[in-house]
């Protein structure tokens, strides 16, 4: 029997919507606000209005571009957790009433979930166990990965993740929001090994760039101090060489991580997993350690309801649904 399935994500400051139809992602709809550009940062009351905003026209758009009519769902999925409140709530009650209209069963999904299972909508997919490092703006994990539902964590950042790093370091850098992608631009252009950055001795398989984003901050303030126009005239290696520190913290992680559980699927996803030099070094490593490696499309590693859907799906499957009482919330363990 064909399986339909709605899915929504409304976690932080992407209103997005997308159509499944048996495994395969049909549609795949995201409206970005650019609104949070001149704040440099996501103000949460404006994301939760423009949820508001999009949320209609976006879930209009995806059915339409799917080619599939309301009354044809079997399932309304949403983002259930983590991400901010006022967000997540205009997502899921606007599923809840979907469901509840059309007498539909209601899937909730772990944000952090999907994302992993981002490396599931197209093939190649990896085969279990699989190791994902799961790399964004509020998290930085590596997940040891037994089935499309059975997931643990077994590394975790302690305090900021990899895009914090890479968007504090770009607001120090005078780049405006989001940073993270400029350092990207910017770090094609230079020379990696030109400046030093420590990397934190962390035990197990847990990272740390805390101390890193201070040590930025200091080497900053030292150049600057000598020479006012030190950023603007060496931009390119300051971005390259910070990128570099970042992904080899991330990396070096991931290879003792798959040396401990003697895993070698490996794959990475979440926002940074979009970043150009994390992509690369996965590559490279792969073929140094021999695993097989999986990288997500693009349009699948931001925030996204393409990796709700897919998700969503194999909980059907498992016959993993919720009632209308089920609650968003802001943290959630995995």
């Amino acid at each position: 029997m064909s399986v339909k399935i709605l899915a929504i994500e409304s976690s932080c400051d992407e209103t997005s919507a997308s159509v499944l139809v048996d495994g395969k992602i049909l549609s795949n709809y995201i409206a970005n606000q650019t609104i949070h550009e001149q704040y440099g940062g996501v103000v949460p009351e404006l994301a939760s209005r423009a949820h508001q905003e999009n949320i209609v026209p976006v879930v209009d758009y995806a059915l339409k571009q799917a080619g599939i009519r309301k009354d044809e769902l079997d399932a309304i999925a949403f983002t259930q957790a983590p991400g901010l409140i006022g967000a997540l709530l205009v997502g899921s009650c606007f599923a809840k009433s979907l469901a509840l209209a059309l007498n539909k069963p209601l899937i909730a999904v772990h944000h952090m979930q999907a994302h992993v299972l981002a490396n599931f909508i197209e093939d190649p997919i990896p085969s279990f166990p699989f190791l994902c490092l799961t790399v964004s703006g509020g998290h930085t994990q590596i997940v040891r990965v037994d089935s499309p539902l059975q997931m643990k964590v077994i590394g975790e950042t302690m305090d900021d993740a990899a895009g914090e790093a890479f968007d504090k370091s770009a607001k120090l850098l005078g780049l405006p929001y989001p940073g993270g992608p400029l350092i990207d631009k910017y770090a094609k252009l230079g020379d990696p090994t030109r400046f030093k950055f420590p990397e934190p001795q962390i035990p197990e398989l847990n990272f740390s760039f805390s101390g890193l984003k201070t040590a930025i901050l200091y080497f900053l303030q030292e150049k600057t101090r000598l020479d006012p126009d030190f950023v603007q005239q060496n931009m390119a290696d300051i971005c390259a060489s910070i990128q570099h520190r970042i992904v080899s913290i991330l990396m070096n992680k991931l290879v003792k991580a798959s040396k401990e559980t003697g895993i070698k699927e490996i794959g990475i996803a979440g926002g940074v997993s979009a970043n150009s030099g994390l992509r690369l070094a996965l590559q490279t490593y792969g073929g140094k350690f021999g695993w097989n490696t999986y990288i997500p499309k693009f349009e699948y590693c931001t925030d996204n309801a393409a990796m709700i859907a897919i998700t969503a799906y194999y909980k059907y499957q498992a016959k993993e649904f919720v009632g209308l009482d089920a609650v968003p919330g802001a943290r959630a363990a995995f």
